[in-house]
């Protein structure tokens, strides 16, 4: 006793179907650059609790932590910022890019001390971030100062949207 809903399948509706889809996913497309632009961090919290925070403080299974960013972007360049405290930046911070990904390792060392209370982190430290499609990976630059690891990543003219034409084959 479930209701029942049928539709007519004839061309026009597929036409329709496909033009609304596309359009759909054009938006789409263009509100998660918008969010890559501001934010680097494609996340859209959709009214619910973000299930990846948890993880963001503290690596649940051995000595890898998430290390805290800010991201924003400062004329006409998009810039990353990470705390990493009592690290050396000549052997202990990694950063490299794979495809539209930036992604940054660092290490700081345990220290032995007897008798001690200690609440920092040890270990590992990393973090993977989606790049805009307008970030310029060619020409990324970083610098360590008091702590703080700055990434700064230029941006890429974007070119202009131009329409592909489909040429018809067989008539």
């Amino acid at each position: 006793m479930g209701t029942t809903f049928t539709s007519a399948d004839n061309g026009a509706d597929r036409h329709y179907s496909a033009q609304l889809a596309h359009r759909t996913l054009a938006t789409f497309t263009s509100r998660l650059e918008d969010t890559m632009t501001h934010h680097l961090l494609p996340r859209p919290s959709m009214g619910l609790p973000d299930i990846f925070q948890a993880f963001e403080t503290e690596w649940p299974f051995g000595e890898r932590h998430a290390m805290r960013v800010e991201t924003y972007a400062d004329k006409g360049e998009f810039v990353i910022r990470c705390e990493l405290p009592g690290v050396d930046p000549d052997k202990d911070i990694h950063i490299n890019v794979e495809g539209n990904q930036l992604k940054i390792n660092a290490e700081r060392e345990h220290e032995e001390r007897t008798e001690r209370h200690s609440e920092f982190y040890y270990g590992t430290f990393s973090r993977t971030l989606l790049l805009p499609t307008s970030c310029n990976t060619e020409d990324i630059k970083a610098e360590y100062e008091a702590g703080i690891l700055t990434i700064r990543m230029p941006r890429r003219e974007t070119e202009a949207r131009k329409e592909i034409p489909v040429a018809r084959v067989g008539k």
